[in-house]
């Protein structure tokens, strides 16, 4: 039985993917592990540099490119009863040697712990904010879709989903830590089940902790291990990633709120998020359309 089985879902990051390895690989520390890169149908030759490169990891080549969800669920399930925990991590982290060692070390510590995650920085040495949040409740939903979050971080009433009133130097328990490193026991695995693959690239990993803590196990930021994520900036220019973080948004309040949301809130929540995300495609597309090189004129 391993201490650790690592899941990395890679889509045409082969360069980050390939320092993300070797960062594991130069992990210091006690602890067993496998690591399992799953490659989401890259273009950009990334498969066949996990191959040259790191053969020693298990790669699993999907045949089509089901999302996020989709894709950890297949590392989930190549690893299953392999180890007694899981790691979700994204191929644009960088672990320094100590990482995984004391992640576990942290886990061993707190035998209730059904899932956590360390201190995310970005490149500019800020706090990744999406590493420790509460659930989107539809009070927490409608602080941040009304702006009040942004407008009164330190709040710890319209502070709350990102937990920005909190020191980034304290370790707490929370409701959701991110996927880009989420560390998960094998049991809490096994009670809540798989990732929901109906969510494609964004809000799965909240759903997940929402049922790991549903099943009875907390979930935990520590910010005694810090790691780098350098967080890429590529769905930004994606429109399906505009469509699918709203999409997302609404599939997790139709999931696990609605049926206790009175009707009237319920209708205006929905609405709420149809309008936000119809506006921000539409300001994406717009700001595409301005950004467009213009066809040399033929004289």
């Amino acid at each position: 039985m391993l201490d650790l089985y690592v899941v990395i879902v890679n889509y045409n990051t082969r360069d980050l993917l390939c320092q993300c390895l070797a960062s594991i690989y130069d992990s210091r520390g006690a602890f067993s592990y496998q690591v399992c890169v799953v490659d989401n149908c890259s273009t950009d030759g990334s498969a066949a540099a996990v191959r040259a490169g790191f053969p020693q990891a298990t790669l699993v080549e999907s045949t089509i490119n089901g999302g996020y969800a989709y894709a950890n669920n297949l590392g989930l399930r190549a690893g299953a009863g392999q180890a007694r925990t899981f790691l979700l991590l994204n191929p644009d982290t960088l672990l320094p040697p100590s990482a995984l060692a004391d992640m576990l070390v942290f886990m061993d510590a707190h035998p209730d712990a059904g899932a956590a995650g360390p201190r995310l920085v970005l490149d500019d040495g800020s706090l990744d904010r999406a590493c420790r949040r509460s659930f989107p409740t539809p009070t927490v939903s409608f602080y941040r879709l009304a702006g009040l979050s942004r407008l009164f971080p330190k709040s710890r009433r319209f502070g709350r989903y990102n937990l920005t009133y909190l020191s980034p130097d304290e370790s707490v328990e929370v409701d959701s830590v991110v996927g880009a490193f989420m560390l998960v026991r094998s049991e809490a695995i096994q009670q809540a089940g798989l990732l929901d693959e109906r969510f494609f690239m964004y809000g799965e990993d909240l759903d997940w902790a929402f049922r790991i803590k549903a099943a009875g196990w907390k979930v935990y930021y520590n910010a005694d291990v810090t790691v780098l994520h350098h967080k890429r900036a590529a769905s930004r220019h994606s429109l399906k990633a505009q469509v699918e973080f709203y999409r997302a948004m609404y599939l997790g309040f139709r999931k696990n709120y609605a049926a206790g949301t009175p009707l009237p809130l319920s209708a205006l929540i929905t609405a709420a998020i149809v309008v936000s995300g119809a506006a921000a495609v539409a300001l994406f597309w717009l700001r595409q359309q301005i950004g467009r090189p213009q066809a040399a004129e033929v004289a």
